[in-house]
């Protein structure tokens, strides 16, 4: 592989940067797929979002009419926003995604019983990008044992930072 293919890989792969996660999505779900998805958004949300005022916390997606919306995504209004406009920070949002893919997430969400949750929300080639979860969910003890789990991987990383020393 040459050094011109490398440069062009290597600009893809940066050109991907992270906005905002949904760390609670990790801990209420299992995730089995992932979907990227754009977003039908207002100019003074996309000016919001870059400054990184944006979270998903309480966010889902939900299936209406053969489209795919993100509710409950608090995106904050400027303090230098327009004034003929009045924003609204936690409005529906719609996603945007090929036919195929919906009808595939729908089909999943309506008979399998998963559930669509919006992961983080990131730039990809300049654009704001929604990245979902195709999700089950979690059951009380499996919560407490993935806490169990990241804990100890913590203690481990622990001795072994200590044995080095």
């Amino acid at each position: 592989m040459g050094f011109d293919k490398i440069a062009i890989l290597y600009k893809d792969v940066c050109q991907v940067m992270t906005i905002a996660d949904n760390k609670k999505a990790f801990h209420d779900y299992f995730i089995e797929e992932r979907f990227e998805a754009g977003m039908a958004l207002e100019g003074w949300e996309v000016k919001s979002i870059r400054a990184g005022r944006v979270q998903l916390k309480e966010a889902y997606v939900i299936v209406k009419s053969g489209e795919i919306f993100l509710f409950g995504a608090h995106i904050s209004p400027l303090p230098t926003a327009s004034t003929h406009i009045r924003p609204d920070p936690v409005r529906d949002r719609k996603l945007l995604m090929h036919a195929s893919e919906i009808g595939k997430l729908i089909g999943k969400v309506e008979r399998a019983g998963y559930t669509l949750v919006p992961l983080n929300l990131h730039f990809s080639k300049g654009r704001i990008k929604c990245e979902i979860g195709l999700a089950k969910g979690k059951k009380q003890y499996d919560k407490r044992e993935t806490e169990k789990e990241r804990d100890w991987q913590r203690e481990q990383q622990k001795i072994m930072k200590q044995n080095r020393r």
